[in-house]
């Protein structure tokens, strides 16, 4: 009997506040047999990995916030990845074939259902095969969303983006700058700051650590106000976009990292509200997972991988 030993990464205990350590998430070894898999299923040798911000609600215990379903205890942690496949039970499937799922195991092996893998990949198609779980998976779509559905700026528009730096950040970024806009970025370092002008577009690009007075930084960067905040830091620097929005602005919320280690109730709140209602913003919050389209963006269907090819 074929067998191949995996190391893998399992939820031990729930973090539901700080940083996650080893005391919740483990290492261990198994051994998966490679001829005893169940009909329809894969084994796959994972290649890549995404770590994606949203994976910190799904260790917490609880469903707020994102509302992301919980992880259980004792179960391997999952995430959008490539994979090889080295069994099949399927026969769309041969050994050898290189997919992409996002329910790809945080292992060396595992065993997945076959209609969770979203595509096959042809590994000569001049697409490094990380790009399908950045550019291509994602980090890519959430920008496309929040970008080209959700704010859709006119051209000379004001385009405020946070983390612009982040694996979201440096796509949107480049979106809107297609779209003619003037875009403007934070980020955490001097470093990030220069690679954000340098080589992803941007027209400036501050460091919140350094210019921590976020009121004076946007009146510099924004006299005329902003049109878009793509906002995927939330707590002082949401609140403080809200006080230099334009007229009818448009605010998608693609996430809010700096609430993501605490309870709720330790969260910092926003007290600005009522300029929404003033300057009658739209302020939208969406998660990729429940868009429909996001299918066809993995499959290769639709309007989005028109656009990957041109980001291409």
């Amino acid at each position: 009997m074929a067998v191949v030993e995996s190391r893998e990464w399992y939820l031990a205990s729930y973090a539901p506040e700080g940083i996650p350590t080893s005391d919740h998430l483990k290492l261990r070894t198994v051994t998966l047999s490679l001829d005893s898999i169940p009909e329809r299923h894969v084994v796959l040798e994972t290649l890549f990995i995404s770590v994606e911000p949203y994976l910190r609600s799904r260790v917490t215990g609880r469903e707020d916030g994102l509302y992301s379903p919980q992880f259980n205890l004792n179960e391997v942690l999952s995430t959008f990845g490539v994979g090889r496949v080295i069994r099949s039970k399927d026969g769309d499937y041969v050994e050898g074939d290189i997919v992409v799922s996002p329910f790809t195991p945080f292992a060396e092996y595992g065993v997945v259902p076959s209609h969770l893998l979203t595509r096959k990949v042809d590994p000569n198609d001049g697409i490094p095969l990380p790009e399908y779980i950045s550019l291509l998976g994602v980090p890519g779509f959430a920008a496309w969303v929040g970008i080209e559905v959700i704010a859709d700026p006119k051209p000379g528009s004001n385009v405020f983006i946070s983390a612009a730096a982040g694996a979201v950040g440096m796509y949107a970024g480049q979106l809107a700058k297609l779209r003619g806009c003037r875009v403007i970025g934070s980020t955490g370092s001097d470093e990030k700051v220069k690679l954000l002008k340098e080589e992803f577009g941007y027209d400036d690009a501050f460091n919140y650590h350094t210019e921590t007075d976020f009121d004076a930084a946007l009146s510099n960067y924004f006299p005329h106000g902003i049109d878009v905040y793509l906002d995927n830091v939330g707590g002082k620097m949401l609140e403080s976009a809200l006080n230099h929005v334009n007229k009818n602005a448009k605010i998608p919320l693609c996430g809010m990292i700096s609430g993501y280690n605490k309870v709720w109730t330790e969260r910092e709140g926003v007290r600005n509200l009522l300029n929404l209602i003033g300057k009658e913003v739209n302020m939208q919050g969406f998660m990729v997972f429940i868009l429909a389209s996001f299918w066809g963006f993995c499959k290769g269907d639709g309007e989005p991988p028109k656009a990957r090819q041109d980001w291409f």
